[in-house]
């Protein structure tokens, strides 16, 4: 059987995932990914290290804390308080998948002779007839994580196990009670793993020390000022609480155009767009979309959103444009728009770019 390196946060799924591989008769090694300490001393909830303990003490499996901390606050703290301050939406668990958690789990599955590596996501890894390697929805697809793996090239992929991709959440705490994990009942980690409390524009002013927001106007669809706002780095695009300004009927956020200073707000119907653009495409299930070329495939434009059908053009080296048969609601620049096929397998996906061509 093989030797695996399980990365355990501290939670159930974690903790099943460990638990399955290693009643299947693997060599399992579990290790935490030490990301960050808050300035109240709560761990992330990825890092949960005192659980991740307990869970490899239970099932007597050799455990190892790595510390990350310095490349966690370079490659995803700093871009994310660097996005929210230029008026876009960051998705840090995409980028910690990529820049950080495969590669620091990778490298030290080799320090430990290990051939894989295994993950709590709800997901699973196929190799498909052409050879590559891809991430496939999970069946149960009010847990499914794709979105957040995107990004894995083939070389993480072909390393890579994800035993949860069939089971749903009742299914992985069932398995949790039965094998008595101390993890069992622990609740689901709902926000963003480093933002322990507060607002996200409360963590941004509690990690920077070079910024203050500014207020500027809240402006309507053609420029028309409406109200103040409070710094932009208190609204996200399609926002409709919170907003602190009243007008009479419902308002949301359309735009934020951080060189203006700008909030633009608009009604519901003009949230809506049937075209998307997306810089930094990557691809999975196949190798490429070449310049020109334009493919059939549905796709998603945040983690909670339904994959819709779609014609994904590759407009220049670096862009996609994603014309959709049916116009979505509010595309949020910096957030994914992650690309499907027929088979519910990832083909690809970017980061988006605009969202002024709404309809």
């Amino acid at each position: 059987m093989s030797k695996i390196i399980v990365g355990l946060s501290g939670g159930v799924d974690s903790a099943v995932t460990a638990y399955l591989l290693k009643a299947a008769g693997h060599d399992v090694i579990g290790v935490t990914l030490k990301t960050w300490i808050g300035g109240n001393g709560e761990l992330s909830r990825c890092c949960e290290i005192d659980d991740a303990r307990r869970i490899s003490y239970k099932l007597d499996i050799p455990y190892y804390a790595v510390n990350c901390a310095g490349e966690f606050r370079e490659n995803v703290i700093e871009p994310f308080i660097h996005s929210y301050i230029n008026g876009m939406t960051p998705n840090p668990c995409v980028v910690c998948n990529t820049a950080l958690k495969w590669d620091r789990m990778l490298e030290f599955a080799d320090s430990q002779n290990a051939d894989y590596i295994a993950t709590g996501h709800y997901a699973s890894v196929v190799r498909l007839e052409n050879g590559r390697y891809t991430v496939r929805n999970a069946d149960y697809a009010e847990k499914d994580q794709t979105y957040m793996l995107y990004r894995l090239t083939q070389k993480q992929l072909s390393r890579t196990i994800m035993p949860l991709g069939k089971l749903s959440k009742n299914e992985v705490r069932a398995i949790a009670a039965s094998a008595n994990l101390p993890v069992a009942n622990k609740p689901d980690s709902q926000e963003i793993c480093f933002v322990t409390s507060g607002s996200y524009a409360d963590f941004i002013l509690d990690n920077t020390d070079d910024y203050t927001p500014q207020e500027g106007n809240f402006v309507d669809e053609n420029g028309n000022i409406l109200g103040r706002h409070k710094g932009i780095i208190n609204y996200t695009v399609g926002q409709r609480k919170g907003l602190g300004i009243a007008l009479g009927r419902p308002m949301y956020v359309k735009f934020i155009d951080a060189e203006k200073n700008e909030v633009v707000l608009c009604d519901d119907t003009s949230l809506y767009t049937d075209t998307v653009f997306c810089n930094k495409p990557v691809f999975q299930s196949i190798e490429n979309i070449e310049k020109g070329q334009s493919i059939r495939a549905s796709a998603r434009i945040r983690y909670r959103h339904k994959a819709q059908a779609a014609v994904i053009t590759r407009i220049s080296d670096d862009q996609l444009k994603i014309d959709f048969d049916k116009p979505v609601r509010a595309p949020a620049p910096g957030q994914s728009a992650v690309i499907y096929n027929e088979n519910g397998c990832v083909v690809g996906g970017g980061v988006i770019i605009n969202n002024r061509g709404q309809k």
